[in-house]
C-alpha cells in the first residue's frame, strides 16, 4: 500500500456508504490524530485504539443522525498525495465549504484543523478536507 491516509478515508466511505456503525482500520500516528480531530469536531461518535500485533487498530463509530439516518460527515476528500505534495502558508489556508467544513493540515506544531493554523499563523501539507 503506497498510501496508507488514502486507505483510511475510503475505509471510512465505504463504511458510511454501507451504512455501518462501526469501521477497523489499521493504526498510525498520523490515522490516530486525524480521528482525534474527526470526534473533536463532531464527525465521529466514539473512538478506541486497539493495542493488538505490532501495529494496533482504531475502532470508530460512524455518527448518524437518528431521524433521518443521514451520516455526519458528507464527504471525505485526499488533498496531498504522495505523488504530489499540497503545501500552503497560512496566508493561502483553504477554506472548506465557505468555513462550514474542515481542513486537517500536518504542521511543524502536530495534525491541526486549518482553523487552529490560521490562529497559530502557522503552515503545512493539507491532508484532507472534510465537511
Amino acid at each position: 500500500m503506497t498510501d496508507p491516509i488514502a486507505d483510511y478515508l475510503t475505509r471510512l466511505r465505504n463504511a458510511i456508504k454501507a451504512g455501518h456503525r462501526v469501521v477497523e482500520v489499521p493504526a498510525s500516528n498520523l490515522k490516530k490524530e486525524i480521528t482525534r480531530i474527526l470526534f473533536e469536531k463532531g464527525y465521529i461518535l466514539s473512538y478506541k485504539f486497539v493495542e493488538d500485533g505490532p501495529q494496533g487498530t482504531i475502532k470508530i463509530a460512524l455518527k448518524y443522525d437518528p431521524v433521518n439516518k443521514v451520516n455526519a460527515i458528507k464527504s471525505l476528500t485526499r488533498v496531498s498525495t504522495p505523488g504530489l505534495r499540497q503545501y500552503v502558508g497560512y496566508r493561502e489556508m483553504p477554506r472548506v465549504l465557505n468555513g462550514l467544513g474542515i481542513a486537517i493540515l500536518s504542521t511543524s506544531k502536530g495534525v491541526m484543523t486549518n482553523k487552529e493554523a490560521l490562529g497559530q499563523k502557522l503552515g503545512g501539507e493539507v491532508i484532507c478536507y472534510v465537511y
